[in-house]
């Protein structure tokens, strides 16, 4: 009886298939049974190998799972990376060197007071930094990545002076280590907004973690190859110092191609003034990938001899500002209601001084309240230098223009729950035009 019902059920065949998605499926096996059991590997085994070994190192669900600028960022970051740890060995060897390892001269006691002292400042270093700047790395991500290295590399040049200077051996490397300090928050800070933008099915922490693979992969293969460099280079000052220039002239190329790489779709101070100054022109939203080739990622000190306006407008606009801080003609006008702008009761206020537009938050402004008055701050900005009703003609066109302008940002791909700053600190609270008028 159980013969006949498997004879009326019939075969099956059975296909194995092994993938991290539905899109990224392949057979790895056929099974039949006819007589006997027969299972028909596939035929080709180096791809399914070579697939395991990937899934070390990219995210799963791989291209699919992360944006577009993933591979070309994480291409030329692991270059960097590779350059970083060779030439670092360099710079370890020089340092150790200068401490003393190898000579009878040397003691314990002061290599250990020295290393505690060089750590010690770094990560004293490192809180001031963070304190500092901490809440102000989100708006700038690509600047501070190429920032961050910079320092990193000011940090090993320094661990290779410091033979140079015996006496001042401590200011060296305390120095240095300060500035390695820098590049450790900057980096790490940097490097979580970037892989929040990477992540497309919240994916942030195996894209997270396949980084830190990729980065790993980049230090071993950095360190034996500095290893082999310090062996062929020792001795050889002119060597080490031409090796270790090479590489750092590679090390900051390969980090200026990877932030280039990156095509953020948030909003920051430029890239608003850039898509503004663009959609007053023409009407029309630039894309992100049109807006990352046109914004500057290099720092504030190497870009001010740029001139085009749009790249300009938000130099012209301080946003948060502390009232107290204004000159007294500007607080006279802005309490009088006069040479102000007091958008139809928004959450926020703007005074203009000598070309500047300054925006004064209320006490209970939203983020969309942060970003019309940016955006508000970016049109008096534009209108000054054509009109001298610019506030009665801003407001006009933030009526007429600001709902229209947000709707194609969304539909171009750019995300308008908040704008990108630093960390607004100051903010004011006012009643308007009533006999008890108050501003705190």
């Amino acid at each position: 009886m159980r013969e006949e019902e498997v004879s009326d059920c019939g075969s099956i065949t059975l296909e194995e298939w092994n993938g991290s998605s539905s899109t990224k499926l392949f057979k790895t096996a056929t099974i039949t049974a006819s007589s006997s059991l027969s299972i028909q590997r596939s035929a080709n085994r180096f791809n399914h190998v070579w697939r395991r070994v990937l899934q070390a190192f990219v995210p799963e669900g791989f291209p699919g799972s992360v944006t577009p600028d993933y591979v070309g960022f994480q291409l030329w970051d692991t270059l960097q990376g590779l350059s970083t740890y060779t030439k670092m060995m360099l710079s370890t060897q020089a340092l150790l060197s200068a401490i003393g390892v190898g000579e009878k001269s040397a003691t314990v006691i002061g290599a250990t007071f020295q290393w505690f002292l060089r750590d010690f400042t770094g990560m004293l270093g490192g809180i001031l930094f963070t304190f500092y700047q901490g809440s102000n790395l989100d708006s700038n991500a690509k600047m501070w990545r190429l920032v961050a290295d910079l320092m990193n590399d000011i940090g090993m040049l320094m661990d290779l002076l410091s033979p140079l200077f015996p006496s001042a051996f401590i200011v060296v490397v305390c120095l240095g280590s300060l500035s390695r300090s820098f590049t450790g928050v900057a980096s790490g800070a940097t490097r979580a907004a970037l892989t929040q933008h990477f992540a497309l099915q919240d994916n942030a922490a195996d894209i997270s973690a396949k980084e830190g693979s990729q980065e790993t992969m980049a230090t071993m293969m950095g360190m034996s190859l500095g290893m082999l460099l310090a062996r062929f280079t020792s001795g050889n000052p002119m060597a080490i110092w031409f090796s270790f220039l090479s590489l750092t002239v590679f090390h900051m190329y390969a980090n200026y191609r990877a932030v280039r790489c990156l095509v953020l779709n948030s909003l920051n101070f430029e890239r608003s003034s850039i898509l503004l100054t663009h959609f007053m022109q023409t009407g029309q939203v630039l894309s992100p990938e049109q807006v990352s080739s046109m914004e500057g990622v290099l720092p504030v000190w190497a870009t001010s001899l740029r001139s085009t306006n749009s790249k300009l407008l938000h130099k012209r606009v301080h946003l948060g500002v502390r009232v107290s801080s204004l000159p007294r003609l500007e607080m006279m006008q802005l309490l009088n209601g006069v040479g102000a702008s007091s958008y139809k009761n928004a959450k926020y206020l703007l005074a203009h001084r000598k070309g500047n537009v300054s925006v004064i938050l209320h006490k209970d402004s939203s983020a969309a309240d942060v970003l019309k008055s940016y955006i508000h701050a970016i049109v008096l900005a534009n209108l000054m230098e054509k009109s001298t009703c610019f506030y009665s003609e801003g407001e006009a066109w933030i009526d007429k223009h600001y709902d229209e302008f947000l709707h194609k940002l969304r539909s171009g791909g750019w995300k308008t729950e908040r704008l990108l700053s630093p960390s607004i600190t100051w903010r004011a609270n006012w009643i308007s035009h009533t006999s008890a008028a108050k501003i705190d």
